[in-house]
């Protein structure tokens, strides 16, 4: 009996989880199979593909609730996918990670933000993308940076000040991206320079001026190319080229 973790060989048969043979002639869905709802090495439940089992249950969602508690966490999840919401409530506490994702997805809310404890970051993600306001916001003190990056990119704009100081640049560079224009100045002289290109796209460009001499060629360079023609002649004699270049085609254009 093959290993249920062991690779797949793309040439083999169709295996069950377990690495067995699958075949129809002990399958329990002989009708679905006979109403051509099913079919072998392609829409399989048996079968421990995952792209199988999830054809099976999108042409049979009526059998997903047979499935909730199989012992093949892939057979369990899609399963969870297809099933009426309201038989998930007893995989809140599923062993799988990824079972316990599908439910924060379909679960009704009113039950769902008890997963915001979860152990596993992938659940908490998934609840950040049904979680809306200040319930969102209850995610921006997870420990776990991708969470808070995931709550970020859903989170009103107006929400995004209690990020600005966030100790990872990955969510700082979505603040940056989607705050309100009165946050950026606080982050005009952030330690991470693709912040400060991000606030370089987005700041008015009579406050540009601020940036003129970051020391990253980049935030620079976007100085040279929004800053008002007025201001622009700082950046004439930059250490870098590209930036002097593009303060010269500025002015070179006869920009007022």
């Amino acid at each position: 009996m093959a290993d249920a973790g062991a690779e797949f060989d793309p040439d083999e048969g169709p295996t069950d989880w377990l690495g067995n043979p699958v075949s129809c002639s002990d399958c329990p869905h002989e009708e679905t199979r006979a109403a051509g709802r099913c079919e072998f090495g392609r829409t399989c439940v048996m079968d421990r593909r995952g792209r199988r089992i999830d054809r099976f249950f999108a042409a049979n969602p009526r059998q997903a609730e047979r499935y909730l508690e199989h012992p093949y966490f892939e057979v369990r999840t899609l399963a969870a996918r297809y099933a009426s919401p309201f038989r998930l409530v007893g995989l809140m506490n599923d062993p799988e990670p990824d079972v316990r994702a599908m439910v924060a997805l379909r679960l009704p809310l009113n039950r769902v933000r008890a997963l915001k404890d979860d152990p596993e970051p992938r659940v908490r993600i998934a609840l950040a993308m049904r979680l809306a306001g200040d319930d969102l916001g209850m995610l921006f003190e997870d420990p776990d940076y991708t969470v808070r990056l995931a709550a970020a990119r859903r989170a009103e704009p107006a929400l995004l000040v209690r990020l600005a100081r966030d100790v990872d640049a990955s969510v700082r560079r979505e603040v940056a991206r989607r705050a309100p224009d009165y946050v950026l100045p606080g982050l005009v002289a952030d330690p991470d320079p693709l912040v400060r290109v991000e606030v370089a796209r987005r700041l008015a460009p009579d406050r540009l001026v601020l940036m003129t001499g970051d020391p990253d060629f980049r935030v620079r360079f976007l100085c040279a190319e929004r800053l008002p023609a007025g201001l622009v002649v700082r950046l004439l004699a930059d250490a870098d080229e590209s930036v002097r270049e593009m303060a010269q085609s500025r002015l070179g254009q006869g920009e007022r």
